[in-house]
């Protein structure tokens, strides 16, 4: 078995979505001055690698604490705009994906999306109770048409409208 990690590493002042708040993650406690560490984390919910629940962009759909937890894990594969792609599978891009590609996606029925998703085509995918998934990396460490098992599980965040993730893929030897 081969993990990758599909997440990107959170630390202060990383760069975040214009607008929305800056990371910081600041020592409260240290191992000389009080016995142990601690530190405080200040972030948006879609800060680095990221899932967005239903709510994100449409009030009165699911939070993330509403979605299934078994909606964040599963059978998954890297394709390939110009492909055709595996149905009823997580999908993860490498490319930059637009909204021209919807009816593909729909017709492929995944179970998640993920990459560099126009803010159109999350928005619909969002729309659909597709769950998207943001800022993953080293996608193009996975190998081409094989899937693999995708782990993306977020915080329990009641009423939570997205969720920073540590993403992985696990690969068969």
């Amino acid at each position: 078995m081969k993990v990758v990690d599909l997440s990107k590493p959170l630390f202060s002042n990383m760069a975040v979505y214009p607008g929305d708040p800056e990371v910081n993650i600041e020592r409260i406690h240290s191992h000389e001055e009080a016995g142990w560490e601690l530190r405080r984390l200040t972030m948006g919910t879609h800060s680095g690698t990221h899932v967005d629940a239903f709510s994100h962009m449409h009030k009165g759909k699911a939070s993330i604490d509403e979605i299934a937890i078994e909606r964040f894990l599963g059978e998954a594969q890297v394709v390939y705009l110009e492909e055709e792609w595996p149905s009823r599978i997580g999908l993860f891009f490498t490319e930059k994906i637009g909204i021209e590609k919807l009816q593909q996606l729909i017709d492929a029925k995944p179970t998640f999306v993920g990459g560099e998703l126009t803010e159109e085509l999350e928005r619909a995918l969002l729309g659909r109770d597709i769950i998207t998934y943001t800022d993953l990396v080293r996608l193009e460490e996975l190998p081409k048409h094989t899937s693999f098992t995708f782990y993306g599980l977020p915080l329990n965040i009641q009423d939570g409208d997205g969720s920073p993730v540590r993403a992985i893929a696990i690969l068969k030897d």
